[in-house]
């Protein structure tokens, strides 16, 4: 299930992991979001330098995960579930940080939501048409 998620009115790519029951993220989003940069490469390639711990594990926590890409086309990006999204967001000095953390705290709450009870999912997937 591929999702687009809303932040502040900013979309956040999203897809649902069947196999492990969480969602990832785009990891791209997230930093373009929080950190309001022009240029997200770069600003995650200093980020990687400043934070030696981040960059030795960012393949752990920002595997590449297939979803639609900014150019429409499904490929691999780097994404994070909630965990790497947290791990990602504490490295990150950004007063967005704690409310895109409630953010997140309430879109896997909703998600659990519609586990426990499917016809939420039904639900909100037509108010979102």
């Amino acid at each position: 299930m591929s999702n687009i998620k809303l932040f502040e009115e900013k979309h956040v790519r999203s897809i649902w992991n069947e196999v492990e029951q969480q969602w990832y993220f785009s990891v791209q989003d997230v930093v373009e979001i929080l950190t309001e940069s022009l240029n997200v490469k770069d600003y995650l390639k200093k980020l990687r330098k400043r934070d030696p711990q981040l960059d030795a594990n960012w393949g752990t926590i920002c595997p590449l995960v297939e979803m639609i890409a900014a150019d429409g086309r499904r490929r691999k990006i780097q994404a994070a579930n909630v965990k790497g999204l947290f791990r990602l967001v504490q490295s990150i000095p950004s007063p967005k940080a704690e409310p895109f953390k409630q953010w997140l705290a309430q879109v896997g709450y909703e998600r659990m939501q519609e586990i426990e009870n499917p016809e939420l999912a039904t639900q909100r997937a037509r108010e979102l048409s």
